[in-house]
């Protein structure tokens, strides 16, 4: 059970699972010594698909506590927003169109709710894969696990689509239940989007591998499911094997990572690419820590590059 103490100088929430065991809870302070700002970090603890009274309980705390100034959510986005909608005064574009919040902050006597990780995932992104790639190479992109995350970076190809052809020639989608996938497939419906995208059920491991081990040389394949992290194992099991020249992508940087240790095993042989979480994490937090305080946070340059810097000297 969480405590919802009033606080007594600026506030700045993290709703997720484990945060205490988050990098951010050492990040934090430093970057708000870095901006010039004096305000705390909490954590909010819930269980995955927690009941909705809890998700409002913190809601509706952080809404009337004045110096509670706003949150940024991991994992809980969806059951968050859908649980809370009614709470928020205003919601931005991608938080309506995604049915899911990563970012809770105040306009002055307003709660609103954002969706971030178009932004920031896209952002990550194109930090890891080099230019042109997509449109050199034709190669797919694998997602595995269709939450909040994977929606949010389907939704930022599908934006890119209409400026470039760098973009995948196909995306592949699976995830373990039907649920998730068929409010992909509702969102998806409402676009238009020049590549193919296509929905797999795989409730187990062995239904992931069967897809990995077609992907054409080049292509990228994401771990999106949370496990590793919030959850012991991976989405694959060690027979899946990983494209020729391709790209590894773990969303989490903390955790077993069982995913990224199997892709490591495979590095060599295959002329693998690999990322964790860590530099979505840096865009994650400080575009939503720009929204809480109202601040301007660049994205590349001089600047960032000395947040990131100051972020890796902490990391744990």
């Amino acid at each position: 059970m969480n405590n919802y103490i009033p606080a007594n100088k600026k506030t700045m929430y993290f709703i997720g699972v484990t945060t205490a065991k988050s990098s951010i809870m050492k990040v934090f302070p430093k970057w708000m010594d870095h901006l010039g700002i004096d305000a705390n970090i909490v954590g909010f603890d819930f269980v995955q698909h927690d009941l909705s009274k809890r998700y409002r309980e913190a809601v509706d705390f952080i809404k009337h506590d004045p110096l509670s100034l706003g949150a940024l959510v991991t994992t809980h986005k969806i059951d968050l927003y859908h649980a809370c909608k009614d709470m928020f005064e205003g919601s931005g574009e991608y938080a309506q169109l995604l049915g899911e919040a990563s970012s809770i902050s105040k306009r002055g006597g307003e709660l609103w709710a954002h969706a971030k990780d178009p932004i920031t995932s896209g952002l990550a992104l194109e930090a890891f894969i080099p230019k042109n790639h997509w449109s050199s190479t034709g190669s797919s992109l694998l997602i595995l696990g269709a939450g909040g995350s994977s929606l949010a970076l389907t939704l930022y190809l599908i934006n890119k689509a209409k400026k470039t052809n760098d973009v995948p020639k196909k995306i592949i989608v699976t995830n373990r239940s039907e649920p998730r996938l068929k409010e992909m497939q509702s969102v998806h419906s409402s676009l238009s989007f020049p590549f193919e995208i296509e929905y797999n059920l795989c409730p187990e491991a062995e239904n992931n591998d069967a897809i990995i081990n077609k992907l054409p040389a080049g292509s990228l394949v994401i771990n999106a499911t949370g496990l590793g992290k919030d959850s012991p194992g991976s989405p694959l099991t060690d027979a899946a094997v990983f494209p020729e020249n391709g790209y590894v992508w773990e969303f989490n940087y903390r955790g077993d990572l069982v995913f990224l240790d199997q892709a490591e095993k495979q590095q060599q042989e295959k002329n693998l690419s690999i990322e964790d979480g860590w530099v979505y994490f840096v865009h994650g937090w400080t575009r939503v820590i720009a929204e809480v305080f109202h601040i301007d946070i660049p994205t590349e340059g001089p600047e960032f590059e000395k947040i990131s810097e100051i972020a890796l000297g902490v990391r744990t």
